[in-house]
């Protein structure tokens, strides 16, 4: 299946010594799009071309995933929003609107409180949030098994290999509700790009990084953000509780849950979610 989007172009940006996958499109003020894990840029697709009627939409890979560079280091969430700020400059925008989903809302809150001066408004789709009131509480839930296992130094790499489509395909399953969101082959494409040399070490150094992000985060909440925060999830996932969550974080924070929906919010709702977002970022 061809991972091409019409009216968009690739990029691929040099931010200090990593290399950084960037698809841009559209005209107007600036919006970045982080993904969450197991996805890529592609996550967006769907909603992609309506955002950008209204802004120039920039869909990044994080650092570990898809065609960016996978490091050895690098992987907690603040240096993950430096490499999304370094790339916003490269492009040549010193301000703009993020929106981040699952480990790219975690990247996207991050960026937010590290670069004030940059960000000016930031939607939250759909993610726990470290420094949460309720983080380590929130490992018992039997739907984030996978934190603890992806924290496992190299044992899951060693249990994953070759087996990407066999757990990328369950891993979607368990957290949909409208089951036929995510097609075999768009599964497919995911899987693939886990399978790119060191992406899925990448990926789960994501994972790895949750102590150093729980700290961060504690220290940054003293302060909390000003600028207009939309807590969104789906209302089988982490709607019900996501704006309460935010709500530690900001002072201005609005949302609350889309309908029939699980956690792949772009994919399950995407007409839903990109009216929701627009809204958002058009005030």
């Amino acid at each position: 299946m061809n991972s091409e989007l019409n009216g968009f172009r690739h990029k691929s940006l040099r931010v200090g010594d990593v290399k950084i996958h960037a698809v841009v499109g559209g005209d107007g003020p600036p919006l970045v799009l982080l993904h969450g894990w197991p996805q890529t840029w592609w996550e967006w697709r769907r909603i992609m071309p309506v955002l950008a009627e209204h802004h120039t939409v920039i869909a990044l890979d994080l650092r570990g995933a898809g065609h960016s560079d996978c490091p050895q280091s690098g992987y907690d969430k603040a240096s993950l929003a430096e490499d999304v700020h370094g790339a916003m400059v490269v492009l040549g925008f010193s301000r703009y609107a993020v929106c981040g989903h699952d480990i790219g809302a975690m990247v996207a809150l991050a960026l937010a409180f590290t670069h004030r001066e940059a960000v000016t408004r930031v939607a939250i789709l759909d993610a726990p949030m470290p420094g949460w009131s309720q983080w380590e509480a929130n490992f018992a839930d039997p739907m984030v098994w996978h934190f603890a296992f992806h924290m496992k130094r190299d044992l899951p790499e060693r249990l994953i290999y070759g087996r990407e489509f066999d757990y990328v395909s369950t891993f979607f399953a368990d957290r949909t509700f409208n089951h036929g969101a995510l097609p075999v082959e768009e599964v497919e494409i995911y899987a693939r790009a886990m399978a790119q040399p060191g992406n899925t070490r990448g990926g789960l150094e994501w994972y790895r990084a949750f102590p150093v992000d729980h700290a961060n985060a504690l220290d940054w909440k003293r302060s909390p953000l000003t600028i207009p925060v939309l807590a969104l999830g789906g209302d089988h996932r982490w709607g019900p509780k996501i704006v309460a969550m935010l709500e530690e974080f900001a002072s201005d924070v609005s949302g609350g849950s889309i309908r029939d929906c699980g956690h792949w919010m772009a994919e399950e709702r995407p007409a839903e979610t990109a009216d929701a977002l627009l809204k958002f970022f058009a005030q």
